[in-house]
């Protein structure tokens, strides 16, 4: 008999563990975290990523995923 069971993929986001339920787009990621993708910068394993490649570039296990908010002021 299988069970279900939930996948958990671990990632390391802003120098901290963080877990996963699957493999998400940058795009998906940055719409779990709430943050939106054109006030950040972001880098994935060491590759810092231009926003039309957020929707393409998959986050799997082991993956590295810094963000950058853009913040103005004067």
């Amino acid at each position: 008999m299988f069970r279900d069971r939930v996948i958990s993929l671990r990632i390391t986001l802003n120098g901290e563990p963080f877990e996963l339920d699957q493999p998400l787009s940058v795009a998906d990621l940055l719409v779990r975290l709430a943050v939106d993708p054109r006030r950040v910068a972001v880098e994935h394993n060491l590759v810092i990523l231009k926003r039309p490649l957020f929707t393409e570039t998959l986050v799997h296990e082991g993956d590295q995923v810094e963000i950058v908010n853009f913040v103005g002021g004067g």
